[in-house]
C-alpha cells in the first residue's frame, strides 16, 4: 500500500488562498487544507500522514488521513523520523517542495511529489476551481457546526 507523507504547512504555501487565510487564522487553512486531503483520498486505497509545525490547537476530524503535530520540533524533523522507521520506503510518496526534505526523501528510495503539483492534481481532480471548492467545504463545514451546536 501506498504511504503518502504530507508537508501540510509547505502545502498551505502552495495553495493561495490557504496561504492567504493562513495570515489571518492558522487553525482554518489547517482544517481546510485536512478536509481537501480527506476529500482527495476518499477512495484511495493508501496511509496518509499530515504534518504540521507546532502545536494542535483544536482537533481535526478526518477519516482518510492520519494529522501530525510537530509539537516542539519541526514538521521536517517529524517527517524524517517517519521515514527513517519506515520499512518499506519505496511505497513512500512525499509531498512537499521544501528542497532538503525532497533529497532526504530520494536518498531514502522514496518518491517525491513537489507541493505545486499535488495542488493541481488536488484541484483537477475535483474539476473545480480551488475558490469554488474551499468556499462549498467552509458552507458544510458551518452548516454541521450549526446543525449539532458547536460554537465557533
Amino acid at each position: 500500500m501506498l504511504q503518502y507523507i504530507i508537508d501540510g504547512n509547505n502545502l498551505i504555501g502552495k495553495i493561495p488562498s490557504l496561504h492567504r487565510l493562513q495570515g489571518k487564522d492558522k487553525q482554518s487553512s489547517r482544517e481546510k487544507l485536512a478536509y481537501l486531503i480527506d476529500n482527495y483520498f476518499h477512495n484511495k486505497k493508501a496511509k496518509v500522514t499530515l504534518h504540521f509545525d507546532g502545536f494542535m490547537k483544536e482537533p481535526i476530524k478526518i477519516t482518510n488521513a492520519k494529522i501530525i503535530y510537530s509539537d516542539n520540533h519541526t514538521a521536517d524533523e517529524e517527517i524524517k523520523d517517519q521515514i527513517g522507521a519506515a520499512k518499506n520506503r519505496k511505497n513512500i510518496i512525499l509531498i512537499s517542495s521544501d528542497n532538503n526534505l525532497k533529497e532526504f526523501a530520494r536518498v531514502c528510495s522514496c518518491r517525491v511529489i513537489s507541493s505545486e503539483d499535488f495542488n493541481k492534481k488536488i484541484f483537477s481532480s475535483n474539476e473545480n476551481n480551488e475558490e469554488k471548492i474551499i468556499e462549498q467545504m467552509t458552507r458544510n463545514n458551518d452548516e454541521f457546526k450549526h446543525l449539532f451546536g458547536v460554537d465557533e
